[in-house]
């Protein structure tokens, strides 16, 4: 009797134990720290542009920080995150900071399964939730197409390039239908094969400087756009 006490204590501690250690799935520790700096400080920005992203949001602070930095932009993008782990910190990363608007760039991780099967209903809705919850909040959406790719060098095989030229189409849909800001990076982006051309990016998914010079003024057109309104 005694031993089924302590074997059920070691397993409840086990449980239990690891679960403060357990990975921070949405990763919301990441920008905490600064979310916080920013709404104690007081600060407001009627004009305040938030990017919600994956790797090849967050590395465009790293590859044109002026873009960022001279615009006060801010930067919310985690690598390798997909539209679930972006939905579940989108209060935290957008909303709370009271942002005016919103560009999300989002999904070529989904599609590179890095959460697990590919389901485009599911990708979809997550980044319509993100889109809907920034509307009731006030917030000014910008939906960016996914950039091209014709394989992820650290998933080769999934053929990506249709799935992404399917998912646009989705989104600019969506965009259309909800009266809401849709950007085409893709257009002057994508090569012959579907895929990323090899000038604009680093590994055929990530662009590198020249690629973000050629994605800043199509946005900047919209942003301009929106902050007028």
């Amino acid at each position: 009797m005694r031993f089924k006490i302590f074997f059920c204590a070691v397993l409840i501690h086990l449980f239990f134990g690891n679960i403060s250690y357990s990975q921070d799935f949405a990763n919301l520790n990441k920008y905490k720290d600064e979310n916080q700096k920013l709404i104690v400080s007081g600060v407001k920005d009627s004009k305040r542009v938030v990017f919600m992203g994956n790797s090849i949001t967050e590395g465009w602070s790293g590859k044109r920080p002026g873009y960022f930095s001279e615009n006060k932009y801010i930067n919310r993008g985690i690598s390798g995150q997909t539209t679930q782990q972006m939905l579940l910190r989108f209060r935290q990363d957008v909303i709370s900071l009271e942002s005016k608007v919103v560009v999300i760039l989002a999904g070529i991780n989904d599609i590179a399964q890095n959460g697990g099967p590919y389901a485009p209903e599911v990708t979809a809705g997550n980044i319509f939730s993100m889109c809907e919850l920034a509307r009731q909040h006030g917030i000014k959406v910008i939906i960016c197409s996914v950039l091209p790719a014709s394989d992820f060098q650290w998933r080769k095989g999934l053929e990506p390039a249709q799935k992404i030229i399917d998912l646009n189409k989705v989104l600019r849909s969506y965009a259309e239908e909800n009266k809401l800001y849709y950007v085409d990076y893709y257009s002057a982006m994508v090569n012959n094969e579907g895929g990323l051309k090899e000038e604009l990016g680093t590994d055929g998914v990530h662009p590198n400087e020249l690629g973000y010079t050629i994605m800043e003024p199509i946005l900047e057109k919209t942003i301009s756009k929106v902050l007028k309104r």
